[in-house]
């Protein structure tokens, strides 16, 4: 007995000499080097798979929201983008934005390597990926906006630029020590960075790409649903849902580390107020939909969630809990406004991803002062316009280029008989008659 005690109680007490408690004083845990490394490794491969994730959530958001005949590349697509940006970062986009000099505006061309050092606090390439499934997410937010009338491979060419150089530079600017760092600019884990980015890009490309053929009548008005309606609801739901716990990954990981009480103090809160934030988009969006139309909108819920995890993106650690429920209610109203104003411009975004990712962007960046007291309107002014001006006139260029030289837009026949059958021949779902 006594030796079946022993052979259970010893790797039960290794465990705890490993993580140490070396010394508790003033609520916080010191733990060894060694022992922090492998406690924020572990924290940002975790959150690593769960920003992962919500590349399977932007798949079923996307694929419900198009009309059944243009799923098969919407998934295309999807899984085409993820694949593409592995490569981009790995090939140029991680040096490109972390080998740029202090203050400094661009990195250096080479590709990322590993180079892990205990004192660095975690391993290089848990980083890596971490960082890689960010830009993963800018991307995405792309593809849906964008739906239902471009061509599948100059997607995949714009995709490799925006993941490989566009993204890393802006990035670098910032989280890489950059400028913007340089004069203050503050975005936790990516309003701007990440999902104004995508939202410029997506901007750039509706712009040139022009509406769905028959979105629009003569005069400017959205043509009635039938033609358009989204294949599934349901699915647009569960990919939502979907993003939202990718988020926890997302704002939580953008702690950077997990090895001390206070970390986990600081990611338990950023939890909180990412929840909140969604939550109060969703209601938001319900409330105004419901007054503005006299029914309750659930298209605009589900991107009032997002629009709320948005906002609280660049900033989820200083609000109190009630102060994360307004900026997020703030963005999901935004995301009805927003999808007004660019119907007042004729402008098709399939998903409602420029509302959602850039306009809740810029509002969350902008509201950062509000909570955090190190950061200032000026310099968060200056990040959001630079960065977008940025993203918008190269993205427009790359897009016009690849227009002219090629055509992006597919031809009204094309569309009319479905971007399945035109762009990969393999149909979703069985056409009834």
């Amino acid at each position: 007995m006594n030796k079946i005690i022993k052979l259970i109680s010893a790797p039960i007490l290794s465990f705890v000499m490993l993580i140490g408690l070396t010394s508790v004083g003033n609520a916080e845990t010191t733990v060894s080097a060694e022992v922090g490394f492998i406690f924020n490794t572990l924290f940002f491969l975790i959150c690593g798979f769960l920003v992962m994730f919500m590349a399977a959530g932007f798949a079923m958001l996307e694929s419900g929201m198009v009309t059944s005949k243009s799923v098969s590349v919407i998934c295309a697509k999807n899984i085409g983008l993820y694949a593409i940006s592995g490569i981009m970062f790995w090939l140029v986009g991680y040096n490109l934005a972390y080998g740029i000099p202090e203050g400094g505006y661009i990195g250096n061309f080479v590709p990322w390597s590993d180079a892990s050092a205990l004192e660095t606090g975690y391993s290089d390439g848990s980083d890596w990926f971490f960082q890689m499934v960010f830009c993963a997410t800018t991307v995405s937010i792309c593809s849906g906006a964008m739906a239902e009338r471009i061509k599948l491979w100059p997607f995949f060419l714009f995709a490799a630029i925006l993941a490989g150089i566009i993204y890393p530079i802006v990035m670098g600017w910032q989280w890489g020590g950059g400028w913007l760092a340089e004069i203050g600019f503050s975005d936790f884990a990516g309003s701007t960075l990440v999902h104004s980015t995508g939202g410029a890009a997506a901007l750039a490309g509706i712009i040139i790409l022009g509406p769905r053929h028959g979105r629009f009548t003569k005069s400017g008005v959205p043509t009635p649903i039938k033609p358009f309606a989204a294949s599934s609801i349901p699915l647009v739901t569960i990919g939502v849902f979907v993003l939202w716990l990718g988020w926890f990954g997302f704002n939580g990981g953008s702690q950077l580390a997990l090895g001390s009480f206070a970390d986990a103090v600081s990611v338990s809160t950023i939890f909180i107020n990412t929840n909140l934030a969604a939550c109060g988009g969703v209601l938001a969006a319900a409330v105004v939909t419901r007054l503005m139309f006299g029914k309750t909108d659930v298209v605009q819920m589900l991107n009032g969630a997002i629009g709320g995890l948005v906002a609280i993106t660049a900033e989820p650690l200083a609000p109190s809990p009630l102060t994360a429920i307004l900026i997020g209610a703030a963005g999901g109203v935004i995301v009805v406004f927003g999808t007004k104003l660019l119907f007042s411009y004729k402008l098709d975004d399939v998903v409602g991803a420029i509302p959602a990712h850039l306009l809740s962007g810029i509002w969350g960046t902008l509201a950062v002062p509000l909570t955090n007291p190190d950061a200032t309107f000026s310099a968060q002014l200056i990040g959001v316009v630079s960065v977008n001006a940025l993203v918008f006139i190269v993205s427009y260029f790359v897009w016009s280029i690849m227009n002219s030289l090629f055509g992006i837009t597919l031809s009204k026949e094309a569309q009319a008989k479905g971007t399945d059958v035109t762009e990969t021949g393999v149909i979703a779902y069985a056409i009834r008659d």
